[in-house]
């Protein structure tokens, strides 16, 4: 019965499905995104380059005698060649606010997931396979680089954008900690609000100075007054007392008050003005990113950060449990798609960089600005080549990109489903590693390596299914349609 169900599944379904999605998605979606985010490259000579729409070529090698012609997967293995596309942008020059004619420049290449939409054999039947010299059994959802088939290894990290509780004791003192990491355009931030055993609480983010009361943060934001503070909070009592013991809090009355006691522990010894926007600069730009990074959205940041102050002295007071981390609900698996958008986007900043460098050194030289002089495919090229060769990724992680296992066929299938967890192999970490009810249907409970990797190194189960997700825009929608609204927008 077992067997039937999954030959069933596997006849819909490819081993290495969750691969080609992820990898397809990034190529279809993200890697528009990603150059939407920049819009645009300004220079400080009033030189501006607007980028436009990115466009895939299928793979092609380039020829000795300069020319351009279809390679195949074969054909780069065998003249150890890196199978990959040509990535052509829309680039448009405005010079003294005249905009120019729109170019389409090639930028760089990008490595080509075999069995993906981009790939010659995406589209070939059985015996169009045996005649390029492939073969048709084989699982694909890997790539060619430099004549060797490399395998980016899926990553088990924490899920961004979600709170997760935690208590522990630290010197007969009880702490209960709520952390985030916040993700916006490839930037990570990780929030912290603690709870203190008096019921002080204080706020932790990047840039933020250290053990930065919670209450300055909440009246820079938008609640400056007492009574928009105790209306944000469910249980009014509870917090009333801890606003009561709180000494910050009696000594910022008022948004100016809490915006200077900021600015006094970031720009020490500066003027007012400048301390003041120096703090409203830390609040934007690192203080929960991912509700947005503009005035509008403090308000918004205030309330998540109410409600992360509530979970916290429920947790305190045994209302409410802490988190699992361990919980498959609060992980989430970086699969190939995710890993490449973040080559990308890193490669794509040095591009951008270059870019500029380009445009100083043509007026320098006092040289006619041309956007194909000013653009080095290599600056791109070379970084992504690198990553997949080497497997040292972006934030300094190593053995992404891995050599693929065709020890046997088992072996391969086994090295295209595996999952790796970003904790030290040399520290005990039992709870991560042991197996959690959640594990079940997802990751298999008995292929998991001996020694020090034991339970850190996992691999999917056969039927399991990795979903792409979907845009936050979307949901928002369907929300707002259906009557939800943010509770600052109410009036």
């Amino acid at each position: 019965m077992y067997l039937k169900i999954a030959e069933i599944f596997l006849k819909e379904n490819s081993l290495v499905k969750q691969h080609l999605d992820s990898y397809n998605n990034f190529v279809e979606n993200k890697l528009q995104k990603i150059v939407d985010e920049q819009a645009k490259i300004e220079s400080s000579h009033g030189i501006t380059i607007k980028l436009g729409k990115v466009t895939l070529e299928l793979p092609r090698i380039l020829e000795a005698d300069g020319s351009h012609r279809k390679i195949t997967p074969m054909e780069a293995r065998l003249r150890n060649q890196s199978y990959e596309a040509r990535v052509l942008i829309d680039l448009t020059l405005i010079q003294d606010n005249v905009e120019k004619e729109t170019q389409q420049i090639f930028i760089g290449m990008l490595p080509v997931m075999i069995g993906s939409n981009l790939c010659y054999l995406n589209k070939m039947n059985e015996d169009e396979l045996i005649v390029a010299g492939e073969d048709p059994l084989d699982t694909r959802g890997y790539f060619i680089i430099n004549g060797s088939e490399r395998v980016l290894v899926a990553i088990e990290d924490l899920a961004q954008n979600r709170t997760i509780v935690s208590k522990k004791l630290r010197s007969d003192k009880e702490l209960v900690t709520v952390r985030i990491f916040s993700v916006k355009e490839g930037f990570r931030a990780k929030i912290g609000v603690e709870r203190k055993n008096n019921g002080i609480f204080y706020v932790s983010f990047p840039a933020s100075p250290r053990n930065l009361n919670i209450i300055p943060v909440l009246r820079s934001l938008g609640l400056s007054e007492d009574k928009d503070l105790f209306a944000a909070f469910k249980n009014k009592k509870e917090f009333m007392n801890d606003l009561l013991l709180n000494k910050e809090a009696v000594k910022t009355k008022n948004k100016e008050e809490a915006l200077d006691y900021i600015g006094k522990r970031v720009a020490a010894g500066q003027p007012t003005e400048y301390r003041q926007l120096r703090a409203e600069q830390i609040l934007d730009n690192y203080l929960l990113p991912h509700l947005g990074t503009g005035k509008e959205d403090r308000l918004r940041k205030a309330l998540f950060l109410c409600r992360m102050m509530e979970k916290a002295t429920n947790v305190a007071n045994n209302v409410e449990n802490e988190d699992d981390k361990d919980h498959y609900i609060n992980k989430r698996i970086k699969l190939s798609g995710m890993l490449m958008e973040e080559l990308f986007r890193y490669a794509f900043g040095y591009f951008i960089k270059d870019i500029n460098y380009q445009i100083d050194r043509a007026f320098a030289r006092g040289k006619k600005l041309q956007i194909r002089t000013l653009v080095r495919p290599d600056a791109m090229t070379s970084r992504i080549e690198y990553a997949m060769a080497t497997g040292n990724w972006v934030g300094g992680r190593t053995g992404i990109s891995q050599l693929l296992d065709r020890t046997t066929f088992m072996a391969t299938v086994s090295h295209m489903k595996r999952v790796i967890s970003p904790l030290s192999k040399v520290h005990p970490h039992f709870e991560a590693r042991d197996l959690h009810p959640t594990h079940w249907g997802k990751l298999c409970p008995n292929e998991t390596p001996e020694g020090q990797s034991c339970g850190l190194v996992k691999n999917f189960a056969i039927g399991a299914v990795v979903s792409q997700g979907c845009q936050e825009e979307k949901v928002e929608k369907t929300l707002n349609k259906l009557g939800v609204v943010f509770k600052g927008e109410e009036a």
